[in-house]
C-alpha cells in the first residue's frame, strides 16, 4: 500500500488525517477498487458512491468496538479496504478469497452478515438492545440505501426503534436525490438547532411559561405545536422519520468527508434514534459507472479504458431468452403482465416494460408485495409472470403458500439465478427453491435443460390454468442450441435422451447436459447409461421414470439444489409410493451453504460438472462396471 493510507494502522489512524489527506485517501481507494473490480467483477457503482461516507464513519467512530452494519453489502468495498483487508482485496469474490459482502467470519469489523436487502436496521436495533441489556457502551450504526427502504422490513424496524426510543444511528445513503441548496442549508440549520441543548431548554421554558397564562395557556401551547408541525411538514424532507420517532439530520453532501463528520457529531449528541440523510452519487469517480450506474451495479470483468465487458461469452443468456419470449407472449395475449422487485434489467424485463408500460410493475425491493400483488391481478383475470431471483424469492414464502397456492391461482414464477450463481457466494446462491416450492400443494415446477426448453416452458406455464407454475433457470449463457418457435410441451412429461441398461441418470435443469456428456464417457467404460431429462420437477413423469428405473436397477439423480427436500428426494418418494426399492445416489448440495467462486469452479467442487458426474457414476456402478470392463 502506498500514498496517504500506506503505513497506517486502519481504521484507527484515520482519525489523525486532515480533510485534504482524507480526500487523497478517497482517490486512492477509488483507483484500487476500479482496478480490482475490472479484473474480478463485482458491485462497483454502489461502492464508489460511499467512499467518503466510509472514510467519515471510520474516522469518527471506533470500529470494531462501534458496530457498523451495511445493508445489502453491495457498497461495502470501501469498508473492507479501511478495515485491514487492503492487501487481500485483489482476491475479492475469488474462490477462497475475500467475500463480496460483509462477513463476520472474515473480519471482526463486520458485525453482521448481509447480502439481502432491508435488514440492517433490524439487525442494528438488535445489537443496540443487546448492548443496553448487557450494560455495554458502544455505538451501533446502520447504513441503508434509499432503495432498501422500499422493503417493508425497514419500516417495521424504524417503527419499533422509534417506539422504544432506542439509541441507534441510521445513515440513509440516498443516491437518487440531488441536494437542493435551500433545503440543504435549512436542514443544516435545523440540525444545529436540534443538537444544541439551549434549544431544548428554551423550548421547555417557553412552553412552561405559556402554559401558566390564565385561560389561554394550554390552548396557546396547542396552537403553537400545530403551527410548528405544519411548518415542519413544509420545510423538512425528513418529516416521515420524525413521525416514526427519529431525529432527522440532513440531507448532507455524501462526498464531503468533513460535512459528514460534522453532522455525525451533531447526531451523536442526541438521545434516542437518529437518522442522518446522506446524498451520494452512484459510480462516483469513474465516468462509465457514473453514466451507467445500473450496468456497473454488478458487473463482470471489464476494460478500464472503455468500461466494456471482457471475455463476453457468445450467445444469449437464459435471462435474455426469458425476456424475449415474454415479449412475444405479451404481444399475443394482452392479459400477460410482468412483475419484478427492483430487478427490471437483471430479470430481462427492460424491453417488456418499455413496450407494455401499463402491464409492467417494478415494485421495488418488496418481494412479498410482488407475490401477493400477482395474486390479486390473477384473481382479477390477468396472467402475471413474477420474475425474481431464486435467493430473493425465499423472502416471499408465506405469500406463495397462502396467497397463491392455497387459492390455486395460476401465477407464473420466473425463478432466475437458480442453482449455483457464483461469485456472490452464500447469500446469493439459488440452491433452495426446489425444496421450498416442491413441498407446497398445487405448485408445479419446471427446469429447462437449455434455452430452447426455457421458452417452451414459459408458454406451457402460461397455458396452464389450474394452479401456479415456477420455471427455474440459471445465471448463465445458454447452451447455444437452435431456438424453435415457442410452443407448449406435454404437461408433466420428461424426455429420454439416452437409452441404457446398466445405470439411469435422472437430471433436472442445466445439469442435464453434463449428465449426457458423462453418460457418453461411461459408454466407453462399458457402462450403458440411460439419461432422462426430467423437465418437470413436480409433477414427475412417473411412468417414464419408473419404467427406466426398473430396466437399469441403479439410479443417480442430479440437481443444482440442496439435497434435502429437493429433486432427488422427490424421486425417492416416488419409488416409495411405487414400492420400488433400488440403489439410488443423489448428486446435489449436501446440507451446507455454498461459498463464493466462479460457477464452473463450484460446479466442479460439488461434482455437478461432467467430470464429477462421471466419477460419481463410475464409482456407483460398482460391480457392474468392473464386470462390463472385463
Amino acid at each position: 500500500m502506498e500514498g496517504v493510507l500506506g503505513g497506517l494502522k486502519l481504521p484507527d489512524d484515520l482519525k489523525g488525517l486532515d480533510a485534504d489527506q482524507l480526500n487523497d485517501a478517497a482517490s486512492e481507494m477509488r483507483e484500487y477498487m476500479i482496478k480490482t473490480v475490472a479484473e474480478n467483477g463485482g458491485h462497483l457503482a454502489a461502492s464508489l458512491g460511499v467512499v467518503e461516507l466510509a472514510l467519515a464513519l471510520h474516522s469518527y467512530y471506533h470500529s470494531p468496538k462501534d458496530r457498523i452494519v451495511w445493508d445489502v453489502g453491495h457498497q461495502s468495498y470501501p469498508h473492507k479496504l479501511l478495515t485491514g483487508r487492503w492487501k487481500h482485496f485483489p482476491t475479492l469474490r475469488q474462490f477462497e478469497g475475500l467475500c463480496g459482502f460483509p462477513k463476520p467470519a472474515e473480519s471482526e469489523h463486520d458485525p453482521f452478515l448481509t447480502g439481502h436487502s432491508s435488514t440492517s436496521i433490524s439487525a442494528a436495533l438488535g445489537l443496540a438492545l443487546a448492548r443496553d441489556y448487557n450494560g455495554d457502551d458502544y455505538k451501533v450504526i446502520a447504513v441503508i440505501g434509499d432503495g432498501a427502504l422500499t422493503g417493508g422490513m425497514s419500516f417495521e424496524a424504524l417503527n419499533h426503534a422509534g417506539h422504544i426510543k432506542a439509541d441507534l444511528q441510521v445513515i440513509l445513503n440516498d443516491n437518487e436525490m440531488s441536494i437542493s441548496s435551500n433545503v440543504g442549508s435549512l436542514s443544516a440549520y435545523l440540525g444545529r438547532i436540534r443538537s444544541d441543548p439551549k434549544y431544548s431548554r428554551l423550548k421547555n421554558d417557553f412552553e412552561s411559561f405559556v402554559s401558566r397564562v390564565p385561560l389561554i395557556g394550554s390552548k396557546a401551547v396547542d396552537f403553537a405545536e400545530r403551527i410548528k408541525g405544519g411548518l415542519k411538514y413544509i420545510v423538512m424532507p425528513g418529516m416521515i422519520f420524525e413521525e416514526l420517532g427519529f431525529t432527522y439530520f440532513g440531507p448532507v453532501d455524501g462526498h464531503n468527508v468533513t460535512a459528514i463528520k460534522n453532522i455525525l457529531k451533531q447526531a451523536d449528541k442526541m438521545k434516542g434514534p437518529v437518522l442522518v440523510h446522506v446524498v451520494t452519487e452512484k459510480g462516483k469517480g469513474y465516468h462509465y459507472a457514473e453514466r451507467s450506474p445500473e450496468v456497473f451495479h454488478g458487473i463482470g470483468p471489464f476494460d478500464l479504458n472503455n468500461g466494456l465487458p471482457l471475455k463476453k461469452k457468445k450467445g444469449s443468456s437464459y435471462t435474455e431468452i426469458f425476456g424475449q419470449t415474454l415479449m412475444q407472449l405479451g404481444r399475443q395475449n394482452n392479459k400477460v403482465m410482468a412483475i419484478t422487485a427492483a430487478m427490471t434489467g437483471g430479470t430481462g424485463l427492460g424491453a417488456f416494460a418499455r413496450e407494455f408500460p401499463d402491464r409492467f410493475y417494478d415494485v421495488g425491493i418488496a418481494e412479498q408485495h410482488a407475490v401477493t400483488l400477482s395474486a390479486g391481478l390473477t384473481a382479477g383475470g390477468m396472467r402475471p409472470v413474477v420474475a425474481i431471483y431464486s435467493t430473493f424469492l425465499q423472502r416471499a414464502y408465506d405469500q406463495i403458500l397462502h396467497d397463491i397456492c392455497l387459492q390455486h391461482l395460476p401465477v407464473v414464477f420466473a425463478v432466475d439465478r437458480a442453482g449455483i450463481t457464483g461469485e456472490d457466494g452464500e447469500t446469493h446462491q439459488g440452491l433452495f427453491d426446489l425444496s421450498f416450492l416442491r413441498n407446497i400443494p398445487n405448485m408445479s415446477i419446471m427446469a429447462p435443460a437449455n434455452e430452447d426448453e426455457l421458452q417452451h416452458m414459459l408458454v406451457t406455464a402460461l397455458d396452464y390454468d389450474r394452479g401456479p407454475v415456477a420455471v427455474r433457470y440459471p445465471r448463465d449463457k445458454g447452451e447455444g442450441v437452435e431456438l424453435a418457435q415457442p410452443h407448449p410441451i406435454p404437461w408433466g412429461r420428461g424426455e429420454l435422451l439416452r437409452p441404457g441398461e446398466d445405470l439411469l441418470i435422472i437430471a433436472a435443469g442445466t445439469v442435464v447436459n453434463s449428465a449426457v456428456q458423462a453418460a457418453d464417457r461411461l459408454f466407453w467404460q462399458g457402462i450403458k447409461t440411460a439419461v432422462i431429462n426430467a423437465r418437470f420437477v413436480k409433477p414427475l413423469d412417473e411412468e417414464l421414470i419408473i419404467n427406466w428405473a426398473r430396466k437399469c436397477s441403479r439410479i443417480i439423480t442430479v440437481e443444482e439444489n440442496v439435497l434435502d427436500g429437493g429433486f432427488g428426494s422427490g424421486i425417492l418418494e416416488l419409488f416409495e409410493k411405487q414400492g420400488l426399492f433400488l440403489p439410488v445416489k443423489r448428486l446435489g448440495i449436501n446440507d451446507r451453504f455454498v461459498e463464493h467462486g466462479t460457477r464452473s469452479k463450484l460446479l466442479s467442487c460439488y461434482n455437478l460438472d461432467t467430470e464429477g458426474i462421471y466419477n460419481e457414476a463410475l464409482a456407483f456402478a460398482g460391480e457392474k462396471a468392473v464386470k462390463n470392463q472385463s
